[in-house]
């Protein structure tokens, strides 16, 4: 062999090493590239973990939000329903009322009369009606004023009562539940 053959094996070889070692390099750089920009395993499921724990927390608020807004909309129709029922409760009470003071003022020598029973009969249907809206009348004589309850009217001396409670109701006051339609008008012990 020659020189120059020896001499072109050796750069040849030289060369097969050097493109080794630099397929060792970018072997080892293309790891270390993938080491730093792709996440192990673990950090893409810890990841993947918060993304659902994010997802899942944003659900149950938009459940308890419709959960609210479904709750809301019911009170909202059950005040409604109530405001329409108290103001047409509000337009039947002056007929109440004169049912009950013709009752109260009426003659002896009518008070046997066929007729009256059918007008006592629509007394009590309309009493009934009222009933059936839950509408209840204010307990008003020998109860301690209240002004949610009450409006007084005026104030007298009296033996019979304390001063400060009702000794005398004027007009009867209504409510539905807990809701005054109308506060009885009374006479206040002084």
């Amino acid at each position: 062999m020659s020189e120059e053959k020896v001499a072109e094996e050796i750069q040849e070889d030289a060369a097969d090493v050097e493109a080794a070692d630099n397929g060792q390099a970018v072997a080892e750089s293309v790891e270390d590239v993938t080491e730093q920009v792709l996440p192990t395993l673990e950090e893409q499921l810890a990841a993947a973990e918060a993304e659902a724990a994010d997802f899942k927390d944003r659900w149950m608020r938009s459940q308890a939000e419709f959960a609210n807004a479904r709750k809301r909309m019911e009170k909202q129709r059950l005040d409604t329903y109530t405001n329409a029922t108290a103001s047409v409760i509000e337009k039947l009470l002056p007929v109440v009322d004169d049912f009950e003071r013709a009752m109260e003022s009426l003659p002896e020598d009518i008070r046997e009369h066929s007729w009256l029973e059918g007008i006592q009969l629509v007394q009590r249907k309309l009493s009934a009606t009222l009933e059936n809206f839950n509408v209840t009348a204010i307990e008003a004589i020998g109860e301690p004023f209240d002004p949610n309850l009450h409006e007084a009217i005026t104030q007298e001396p009296t033996d019979e009562f304390e001063s400060g409670a009702v000794c005398r109701v004027l007009q009867t006051g209504y409510k539905i539940g807990d809701r005054v339609i109308r506060p009885s008008l009374v006479v206040v012990a002084a």
